[in-house]
């Protein structure tokens, strides 16, 4: 016995001494994490900034020191790289631009806007090298600005054109007992037909054939231009699919420049930097020359606050962890935050940066009264991301001018509701009975809803025609809103509205957009409207909370969610709209879920 209590006694102190070990050690890595995160890089003569084209590209992401230790990074944000190359451009020391590697995934505009960024530091006479054992078709796409394309001798270049591959679940869905109830305004507003299609509507084929031309001709005009090889042959290349190409052809079809392995592409770099080829080169990475001053910054008490909203469009915050959620616009957070902008006597414009497809049309509207509000003091201009379409462009109307990138995805003006039927699979598959006593005809409307679906049978034709109106009443306040701001009428915006899929260069056709421009013409023309000269700053919002806080905050998540997204790839959007259609609200102005191009 008295050995039995000592082996217990040994075993738990043994553990707990352990448990202490390591929470000192934590403790430790915090503080040092901490204490080196002030501590700027050192910048040699000769030094050069390390893009790397790999991973994915989001509007913005928090550093986090303990990302390499969990096994896995947040990704690259777009915000950071524009910093970054606007600071590499400025800062004498640091001589060009490395972008490393060929598979980052990111939006079209995402894309299309870091390439504006290479091109203007390009004609600051610094130079940018480009090297990838492979090039995906987006990384590419951005190596093409470089002044020398390296590539592996080994190695391949995947230019074929785009595709857009949708997934439909009827039939899977039937097979389960699963009927999904669908009510919705639009011709064009394909995000439903997953559910009671098992293909493309010819209207949904129509849109999407549209947008990825528009895409795909800005991709090719671009890299026509920097590479100086006509359109016309950048697109039979590409109709011969250029991804198993033998090496050299790439090289005889100006595609790269030259093959070289790692050491070759180093030493390229050297000899492009100044340095000696037995010196060590000196590469910053995005996270170092963003830490860095950028000496053409000027200092000011006038404030052009740039907030970024980007995600799906939700009413509230999550209230526990969820392994794979990701990045929201919470409703309520966004109407507290533009009133606190507002408030703020230093702030005197407001560029409201937005990438979403959309979500929630109740958020929607109480975002684009908050943006009214403050634009009626002052003034708020808009730069579109990669997605300003749905939700998105319900925000996007409510400023008084709006920039979007060519290849930018927006529009989609249409609401739906969508209620998934599992009686079916309860009755059916699971053997589930239900009864009830009532004191009115409808007195079982909502309780036969739960957030799975309609639980004890599917709507009856009365109730269906109650949600078929009250998304009508959602679509004609949504063109109201649209076109108030837009200075159409309703008819107007009706007959490019319908749910209808554009990019930004055909939105600026038919009146959705002003200008095509970057965040960085957002910024200035806010500048302007506000009549502050030269005499600004911007500053980004929200501000981010401390790497840190992650670790005490529950409801943040997005390292799971990260992971989750490398692991399913393009099933990760699927499997998310499978996950939370019961559980999201009723009336939705959203885009199609599988907005996929590549």
């Amino acid at each position: 016995m008295k050995d039995f209590i000592k082996n217990v006694f040994s075993s738990a102190l043994g553990f707990f001494l352990a448990l202490g070990v390591m929470l000192l050690a934590g403790i430790i890595f915090m503080v040092g994490a901490v204490a080196s995160s002030g501590s700027k890089p050192t910048v040699k003569d000769g030094s050069v900034l390390l893009i790397s084209l790999n991973g994915a590209m989001q509007e913005q992401v928090q550093d986090n020191p303990l990302s390499s230790i969990m096994g896995g990074g947040d990704g690259l944000g777009l915000s950071d790289v524009l910093e970054a190359i606007r600071k590499a451009k400025h800062i004498d020391k640091i001589k060009g631009i490395y972008l490393d590697g060929g598979s980052l995934a990111a939006e079209p505009a995402s894309l299309q806007e870091v390439r504006k960024a290479l091109a203007d530091f390009r004609e600051s006479g610094k130079f940018i090298v480009a090297y990838a054992d492979n090039y995906m078709q987006g990384s590419y796409y951005l190596a093409s600005v470089a002044d020398k394309v390296a590539l592996n001798p080994s190695g391949m270049v995947f230019w074929k054109g785009l595709c857009s591959m949708q997934m439909f679940y009827k039939d899977a869905l039937e097979k389960l007992g699963v009927n999904v109830q669908v009510f919705k305004v639009g011709t064009f507003k394909s995000a439903v037909e997953p559910f009671i299609r098992t293909g493309m509507s010819e209207p949904n084929r129509e849109q999407v054939t549209s947008y990825l031309n528009s895409v795909w001709n800005n991709f090719v005009a671009d890299v026509s231009e920097s590479r100086h090889i006509p359109a016309e042959q950048l697109q039979a290349l590409a109709d011969e699919f250029q991804g198993f190409r033998e090496a050299g052809e790439l090289v005889e079809n100006r595609l790269v420049d030259t093959l070289v392995y790692i050491d070759g592409a180093k030493a390229l770099l050297k000899s492009q930097a100044g340095v000696k080829e037995k010196d060590k080169l000196n590469l910053l990475s995005v996270a170092d020359v963003c830490q860095l001053d950028d000496p053409k910054a000027k200092s000011s008490k006038n404030k052009v606050a740039v907030y970024y909203a980007f995600g799906d469009i939700v009413d509230e915050a999550p209230n526990s962890i969820n392994p794979a959620q990701g990045a929201n616009i919470v409703g309520q957070k966004v109407v507290k935050d533009m009133q606190q902008l507002e408030d703020d006597k230093d702030v005197k414009a407001v560029v409201l940066r937005i990438n979403s497809g959309g979500g929630s049309a109740y958020a929607s509207e109480q975002m684009w009264h908050a943006i009214k509000k403050l634009d009626a003091k002052k003034p708020v201009i808009i730069s579109m991301g990669g997605l300003a379409a749905s939700g998105g462009y319900y925000m996007s109307c409510a400023g008084q001018y709006i920039f979007a990138e060519p290849t930018t995805i927006t529009g989609s003006i249409g609401i739906f509701g969508m209620i998934p039927d599992v009686s079916g699979l309860l009755r059916n598959k699971a053997g589930l009975k239900f009864d009830n006593v009532k004191t009115n005809k409808m007195a079982d409307f909502d309780a036969n809803m739960s957030g799975y679906g309609t639980m004890s049978r599917p709507f009856s034709e009365e109730e269906g025609a109650l949600l078929q109106n009250e998304v009508e009443r959602g679509y004609a306040l949504f063109l109201s809103r649209v076109a108030e701001g837009r200075r159409k009428t309703s008819q107007q915006v009706d007959s490019i509205g319908q749910g209808r899929v554009w990019t930004g260069e055909q939105a600026l056709g038919i009146g959705l957009v002003d200008k095509l421009g970057t965040l960085d013409d957002a910024i200035a023309y806010a500048a302007q409207k506000a009549k502050l000269g030269k005499d600004y700053q911007a500053a980004s919002y929200p501000e981010a909370e401390p790497w840190y806080m992650n670790l005490l905050n529950e409801k943040k998540s997005g390292y799971y969610d990260s992971q989750l997204r490398q692991a399913l790839g393009d099933l990760y959007e699927p499997y998310m709209m499978v996950r939370t259609i019961g559980r999201q609200d009723f009336v939705q102005a959203r885009l199609p879920y599988t907005m996929n191009i590549h």
